[in-house]
């Protein structure tokens, strides 16, 4: 295959029809994308396209190509424009089709004849030879077969007053201009303009016959040229005036033009322009006037400044060693990078220097405007001897700083510098205080002057202000150790800095003076002058010790609690050490100058349970004090440090529930029960509590004896009271015990009294005061339990409040969970000294809930229902703080017992739980999913504000709820379509009636309870019922525990707690809802102590429906119990807005 021809020249176009100003403009439209559906015949040579002018219409535009010289050239260009020939449009198809990739396939398809061999290295050399021929060619020459060399050649331009339109005089032109433009090779070896312009750089022919390299160099010189303001040419366009080049690359230009053989060349001749190697260095000569150099020509007239003597500034240029006059130099750039300056008026030693021979030189960068248009005007400046002294004092420094200056001769000498001193003063005072100041010390001989250590705006006196950034930069940051050391630059937003002036106390005088002080003063050009006593800083030896006391107070409950620190022997101010804690402070500074570490783990955790008291407490200003319900806080509090003193109340108290050896009570004579071991510990502990007048929750597991363990307590208290009386009398045995349950439990409280405390004078109360009409005086005389229902106790607070109690007991005691119910007013009020909360679920939604027991039993303990919920909930809950849940245990252990079945009964039998899932039949599915798809529409809009919605919400969720039991719960006419549940739950009766077994069956909703009735009726089985309609509960029960009925149908609500129904050992729970605890509650009624079989609970959940997410959201939540009462894994408790969008959600 034939080699390919160079790109760069079988793509050249001769246009030698067009000229410069067509070509320049048709290059602008083919920029433009003016130019379209071009073709080409390299047969014919025609070229064919249309180009967009400025008419409507594209003009239709010809080019007649033909080879030459292994190339192409236009001989005619024809357009339909006005112009018709070799118009700007045909430049446009030229210039596009050697873009153009079909085009430019058929331009670089070389003619047969055209295809010849070539060897850009010569013929005959050997391969190594061809590869290093290019490195030993002579620099400036230009490679063998590149094309026709260019040159840009140069012309200076002597200066001519010139007035612009507007009548302004017009500063390039008033100065001497330096210009240049291309040229080329001529025939006869001699460099001529030719056809090559700025303009004409880029056209195809130039490209194509020209030395790439130097076209290429042409148009970066070019460019940089068209980064000023505006190309200066002549009114020929062919020159290009360089005092105004912006390009900095200016000076790299030219020194590459050597290496690629681009010569100089200057317009008069072929002497090559001159570039100096080195910069020119442009300064100020002083020198005193009437010396020879400054001495007046002969015959010239003495200036009357001049006749005075004084000084004379100068300007100088030097170019490589030798000075140039001022005044024959002219600028390049804008602003000035580089001077030029002809010969004869300035010479290079040891340079041949024809006549009209150019240099150029850069300039030293640095040189301010100011300086260089002084410099360039060549005139001298006289200064009077008068003004001699203020020269070199005032001026003579802040010029030196900005232009180098030099002494003519002896007869002036050029002052010293002053050097400046960078000098610190710090002025210790007491308590750890130390002001410092800063200024710059300029030394000049023996004078010294102050300046300020950062400029004012307006100052423009004399300062070494590289020397003060030397010195600085050497100083560093000091504001790194002591933030107070440093200021920002510029109102806030600058970079920091040395502040000029700083005061400093406590531990910033103590890392300054330890750890910045030492570096100043082995900094170089810094003086450091102290004033005042300076504080022996060191380190404690010991750890700090904490000391801790309580102190009785008027109230009695609350104690002053103490706490003092001491560091070897001296008191440390508690006040001070938290509040550097509460400030994130590593150490601590004592007035003698000791300090100690702060970042010790019994310091933090001291500073957390401090916090902790206050948060807690009502009043934060008040002084500090601890409850004797806050054992847990004490016992903390107590393992960080020395326990001084003790009230002894509270020794008394706290102690014993601290260390674990409360010794109770004796087990009273008159208590018809064996406690097992657990019971008696609850015995012991219950009268503890008592006796110290703290209350507690008794949180056992249900069926584990919770009444007994009660009892046994107010047999013991019965006993002690008759002890302290010294008789045997009951009539005067002391104040009863109040104890108030649900309605439904009263009647068994009354008789679990009868039945293990039967020495005790028991009075159920079934009625209000007011109704039954007797007097609570009479009706309570010489009675040891009085027992009431939480709706009569409300109903008779004022009654009960008014006389006088050993204890109140609160069974089911999450009946007064809600902190802002009457029946917790009333529980909380009610005066008693002994106040105990008896539930086997002291929390089932959120932890407020658990506050409201506690602060009944233990007002102590949490007093504010907004403290509590900003230190323990919002964290536990919202955040699963697993920290403040741990805290919240221990604080609460002392003053609550629980038990798990598990862990105390051995022999109770096992608890079999399983869930039936029931398939609804498709009738059943049917109704439910189209209800299912309204309520859902209706409810997820509501969500986002469920306070305001709850109503509404929990209406649907009910309806579904029902929906999901018996379609006719909700409307009588469906009364056709079979419960699925129903079917389910007969199906398990009939088998377990067969065998004997007994079974409890559990509902939300009686009318669901009213449906499964209406089935036994008609499958003849037996069974009770009960319900919150109930009116003889006592008789239902006993009814099933003594009878042979195998069911029992119970509403939750009215009988999932304080009943014993261990004859059965079957439990179905028939519509599951998310609080586990009341589920609990309903299976416990069975699996209790004096079980004896297996207990099998079968939970019915309908699928697909809102059971099944139910059930999901139970498991969920669930935790929160066992969070707080054992400690597993983190869950919120109440029901969000987040849980009620899942149940609807599909």
């Amino acid at each position: 295959m034939p080699s390919q021809p160079d790109e760069s020249t079988a793509l050249a176009i001769q246009t030698p029809a067009i000229n410069d100003r067509s070509l320049a403009a048709g290059l602008a439209y083919a920029m433009g994308s003016r130019v379209s559906g071009i073709s080409f015949d390299a047969a014919t040579g025609l070229m064919l396209g249309k180009v967009r002018g400025g008419a409507d219409v594209p003009y239709s535009t010809t080019a007649k190509l033909v080879r030459k010289g292994g190339g192409w050239s236009c001989t005619v260009g024809v357009c339909s424009c006005p112009v018709r020939k070799d118009c700007k449009h045909v430049a446009a198809l030229l210039f596009a089709a050697e873009d153009s990739p079909a085009i430019r396939v058929q331009l670089l398809t070389p003619s047969t004849s055209a295809q010849v061999s070539r060897n850009p290295s010569g013929p005959g050399l050997s391969d190594w030879e061809q590869a290093l021929s290019p490195l030993i060619s002579q620099p400036g020459t230009a490679p063998s077969g590149a094309g026709v060399p260019l040159a840009l050649q140069f012309e200076v331009e002597e200066p001519a007053p010139h007035f612009s339109y507007t009548g302004r005089r017009d500063p390039l032109r008033s100065v001497r201009q330096l210009k240049a433009r291309p040229v080329i090779m001529g025939a006869k070896g001699k460099w001529i303009r030719g056809d090559v312009s700025w303009t004409t750089l880029n056209y195809l022919n130039f490209r194509r016959e020209c030395n790439p390299a130097h076209v290429e160099w042409m148009q970066e010189f070019l460019a940089g040229h068209s980064a000023a303001a505006g190309r200066t040419y002549n009114s020929s366009g062919f020159w290009l005036g360089l005092n105004s080049y912006a390009g900095k690359n200016l000076w790299s230009l030219l020194a590459d033009a050597r290496k690629i053989g681009l010569a100089l060349v200057h317009s008069r001749g072929s002497e090559p322009v001159r570039l100096a190697e080195v910069p020119a260095a442009v300064g100020l000569n002083l020198g005193r006037y009437g010396t020879p150099a400054t001495e007046p020509a002969a015959g010239a007239p003495a200036t009357e400044q001049a006749s005075d003597g004084g000084l004379e500034l100068a300007p100088t240029i030097t170019v490589e060693g030798a000075e140039v006059d001022p005044a024959s130099v002219g600028t390049i750039g804008r602003p000035a990078h580089g001077i030029f300056f002809t010969s004869g008026e300035a010479s290079l030693p040891g340079v041949p220097d024809p006549d009209g021979t150019i240099t150029l030189a850069p300039l030293e960068s640095g040189l301010s405007e100011e300086l260089l248009a002084f410099v360039t005007a060549g005139s001298t400046l006289h200064i009077p001897a008068k003004d001699e002294s203020r020269f070199l004092t005032g001026f003579y420094p802040k010029l030196k700083q900005t232009a180098r200056v030099t002494a003519r001769d002896e007869s002036v000498e050029l002052p010293a510098l002053a050097v400046p001193t960078l000098s610190l003063l710090a002025n210790y005072g007491a308590d750890h205080r130390v002001r410092l100041h800063w200024e710059w010390h300029y030394k000049t001989g023996t004078m010294v002057t102050a300046q300020p250590l950062w400029r004012h705006p307006g100052d423009h006196g004399y300062r070494d202000d590289a020397a003060e950034a030397r010195i600085l930069e050497g100083v560093g940051q000091p504001w790194d150790t002591v933030p107070a050391l440093g200021e920002s630059a510029t109102d806030g937003w600058g970079t920091p800095r040395l502040a000029a002036s700083a005061e400093l106390k406590g531990l910033d005088t103590l890392a300054f003076t330890e750890e910045v002080l030492p570096r100043l003063r082995e900094a170089p050009d810094v003086e450091v002058d102290t004033v005042g006593e300076i504080a022996e800083y060191r380190e404690a030896e010991e750890a700090p010790v904490v000391s801790i006391s309580t102190k009785a107070t008027e109230q009695r409950d609350w104690f002053d609690l103490g706490i003092q620190i001491s560091l070897e022997g001296q008191p440390v101010s508690f006040a001070a050490v938290f509040s550097a804690l509460a400030a994130g402070q590593t150490k601590m500074l004592l007035p003698s100058g000791a300090y100690f570490s702060l970042d010790l783990p019994e310091l933090h955790q001291l500073r957390a349970l401090i916090e902790e008291a206050r948060s807690l407490q009502d009043n934060k200003d008040a002084p500090l004090q601890i409850s004797r319900f806050q054992a847990g806080l004490w016992d903390e509090l107590a393992q960080l440090g020395v326990v001084d003193e003790q009230a002894a109340a509270w020794r008394s108290a706290v102690g014993g529930l601290l260390e674990g050896g409360m010794d109770g009570l004796p087990l009273p004579d008159t208590l018809n029960a064996d406690l097992r071991p657990y019971q008696l510990e609850g015995f012991n502990w219950l009268t503890f509590l008592y006796r110290h007048s703290l209350g507690g929750i008794l949180a056992d597991d249900m069926g584990l004896g919770k009444t007994v363990q009660a009892l046994a307590l107010m047999c013991a208290a019965k006993e002690l009271s008759l002890a302290a009386a010294g008789q045997d009398s009951a009539s005067d045995a002391g104040a009863p015990f109040l104890v108030v349950a649900p309605t439904s439990v009263v009647g068994n409280w009354a008789a679990e009294a009868a039945r293990f405390a039967p020495g005790l004078k028991v009075h159920a109360v079934s009625e209000t005061f007011g109704k039954s009409g007797q007097d609570p005086a009479v009706v309570l005389a010489g009675v040891d339990i009085v027992i009431t229902s939480y709706a009569l106790f409300r109903i008779d607070y004022e009654t009960y409040a008014s006389r006088t109690w050993s204890g109140l007991v609160l069974d089911e005691a999450q009946f007064v969970k809600n902190h802002q119910s009457k029946a917790y007013q009333c529980a909380r009020k009610l005066p008693a000294a002994f106040k105990l909360a008896i539930t086997g679920t002291p929390l089932e939604n959120n932890l407020m809930e658990f506050w409201a027991l506690t602060s009944i039993v233990a007002p102590g303990l949490f007093s504010s229902p907004k403290r509590f919920a900003e230190y323990y909930q919002k964290p536990v809950e919202k955040n699963g703080d697993r920290a403040q849940l741990d805290k919240l245990r221990r604080r609460v252990r002392p003053l609550m017992m629980r038990r798990t079945k598990d862990q105390v009964i051995k022999d109770l039998p096992p608890k079999q739980e399983q869930i039936l899932e029931v398939v609804l039949n498709p009738r059943h599915q049917k109704v439910y999913q189209t209800h299912l798809q309204r309520e859902r529409q209706k409810i997820l809009g509501l969500i986002e504000d469920v306070n305001k919605n709850r109503f509404t919400i929990f209406q649907s969720l009910t309806l579904l709820r029902q929906l999901s039991l018996d379609a006719s719960l909700i409307d009588p006419s469906l009364s056709g379509v079979r419960s699925s549940k129903l079917d389910v739950l007969f199906e398990q009766l009939e088998d377990l009636v067969a065998e004997g077994h007994r079974a409890l069956i559990f509902s939300q909703f009686t009318g669901f309870l009213g449906k499964v009735r209406e089935r036994l009726d008609e499958e003849k089985i037996e069974y009770c019922y009960l319900d919150g309609g109930t009116r003889n509960r006592a008789d239902v029960v006993n009814e099933f525990k003594n009878g042979s009925a195998p069911v029992f149908l119970i509403s939750l609500k009215a009988g999932g707690f304080g009943l014993n129904l261990t004859e059965a050992d079957y439990v179905f729970l028939l519509d599951p809802w998310w609080n586990p605890a009341s589920e609990a509650q309903a299976v416990d009624r069975t699996h209790r102590i004096g079980q004896a079989r297996n207990v099998m609970v079968y939970r019915l959940v309908a699928k697909d429906t809102i059971e099944e997410k139910v059930m999901a959201l139970k498991a969920r939540k669930s935790q929160l119990f066992s969070d707080v009462m054992e400690g597993d894994a983190l869950a919120g408790g109440a029901i969000t807005a987040e849980d009620l969008a899942g149940l609807f959600q599909e």
